[in-house]
């Protein structure tokens, strides 16, 4: 699949990103002869952060490259304009992108305001697929116009939630949230009620996380109690009629606003650089989506669903298996700036999860009443691995019997050196009983088959090892 960008701004840039991270070919058309330096910038931060929230490993790479237009468009599947937000800059440009793209290829526009039959006056085939910055890591996509059929499945394809808007209208859904605060928030700097540091207090300290696992609606369903939504605006409705804000009434921009607000904004985070600003951000997202992932809720549930597309390694027994093939998030290092002990626990703990699968003790047998309980592991602390390295597991049965699983996990860094391993001991367990029991006949056959593979393989270095034993 070739995706097309053209603009590579900020916007233009985290859709390369996230099209080239999910396997894409991309190709880039921008006059800008920073181009190619800010696009890679922007990469930087999508490499250390999108696979971060995933755990298995992202598709290979797609080729990135920098052209002409309409050699960009050129057996495009997808052609996303990013350009300025300028109706009669879009117009030339998708007249262009028209005349090259193929008649198959999607083509849309990135606009945040624009509607559909605006950029479409002059006769430019284009949808609206708009994005939310950073492009790479946040999944909503407001989709307007006439959506060509599969636009929205090739969307999800590269973990993006696509949001179908019913009616064209200025502004799409969210951005027109977003403006009603963004006047709010000028009033009460304006007026000396606020600056701009507590407003952003105010946001993330209090509704902000609420609205990012559960929304508005869903929120105020919950402020109703027992008696739910009814209750709630029958309540708070009256405040409605109250004056507690400005609405459309937008304060003059005059220089003393823009320098005040700009003076705050210097003093609240000025001492960080806008790369700076965007890690800590993405890290932040990252530690965000993860959790939601956990719960599968509200944009975790997006990440999930994307995940569980990702293809599994083999789990043929001619071969150690590979158990976990992904890259290490930055949630899992510690204040020596290496992975913390504990995670490398957590991973051997998915290598097993995913072990029980290949022979059959999935999430259905254990609904069925019966899984392994792990009684003992061991870990050996080999090499340091950092945040960002892409990790796989390789695992060794050493005993698999009706009741016992032993196994040996070899963790390797990306240079496929071993940094640890961990040796662990499971029994099989009736979870109706809390007690061991066999296991069902086809799981036995199928751990017993790895067994036999691995009998002839020599013994793993480090195992039976116990805690102080020199080497």
């Amino acid at each position: 699949m070739k995706a097309a960008i053209i603009g590579g701004g900020v916007i233009g840039g985290g859709w390369a990103a996230r099209f080239l991270l999910n396997g894409w070919d991309v190709a880039v058309a921008d006059p800008d002869p920073e181009a190619e330096r800010k696009i890679n910038e922007v990469l930087a931060g999508a490499r250390r952060s999108l696979p971060a929230v995933y755990d298995r490993a992202l598709p290979a790479e797609g080729t990135l490259s920098f052209c002409a237009l309409e050699d960009a468009c050129a057996g495009a599947d997808w052609v996303q304009e990013s350009v300025p937000e300028r109706l009669d800059i879009k117009h030339t440009v998708l007249d262009r992108v028209n005349a090259a793209a193929p008649d198959s290829a999607v083509i849309a526009s990135s606009t945040s305001g624009f509607k559909p039959s605006e950029l479409t006056a002059q006769g430019a085939r284009c949808i609206v697929a708009h994005p939310f910055n950073p492009v790479y890591l946040l999944p909503l996509i407001e989709l307007v116009g006439d959506v060509p059929a599969g636009a929205a499945d090739m969307l999800r394809s590269v973990g993006f939630s696509p949001l179908h808007v019913r009616k064209e209208i200025d502004a799409h859904i969210a951005d027109r949230f977003l403006e009603a605060v963004w006047r709010e928030a000028l009033w009460l700097v304006k007026d000396g009620i606020a600056t701009t540091e507590e407003i952003d207090e105010a946001i993330r300290m209090g509704f902000g996380l609420r609205w990012a696992q559960m929304g508005l609606f869903e929120t105020y369903r919950v402020a109703g109690g027992e008696a739910g939504m009814k209750h709630f605006m029958a309540q708070f409705g009256p405040a409605l009629q109250w004056p507690w804000t400005k609405l459309m009434d937008v304060p003059e921009f005059t220089d003393e606003l823009v320098d005040l607000i700009a003076g705050q904004s210097d003093a609240q985070s000025g001492h960080l650089s806008i790369r700076e600003l965007e890690r800590l951000r993405d890290d932040n997202l990252v530690g965000i989506l993860r959790s939601l992932k956990r719960t599968n809720a509200a944009a975790g549930g997006v990440i999930a669903a994307h995940e569980a597309s990702l293809p599994q390694p083999s789990a043929s027994p001619e071969a150690l298996p590979i158990t976990q093939d992904r890259v290490i998030p930055q949630t899992w290092t510690d204040y020596n700036g290496h992975m913390n002990e504990a995670h490398y626990l957590e991973l051997g703990a998915a290598a097993t999860d995913r072990f029980m699968e290949m022979i059959g003790a999935d999430a259905a047998y254990i609904a069925e009443g019966l899984s392994y309980f792990t009684t003992e592991n061991h870990l050996q602390y080999l090499d340091e691995m950092h945040a960002g390295d892409r990790v796989r597991v390789s695992t060794q049965v050493l005993e698999g019997g009706p009741k016992k699983m032993h196994l040996f996990h070899r963790m390797m860094n990306p240079a496929g050196e071993v940094a640890a391993t961990m040796e662990t001991f499971l029994l099989h367990v009736d979870l109706g009983t809390r007690r061991s029991a066999p296991a069902r006949a086809d799981v036995a056959e199928a751990l017993a088959a790895f067994g036999q593979a691995h009998a002839g393989m020599p013994r793993p270095e480090g195992a039976g090892r116990y805690v102080g034993q020199r080497g």
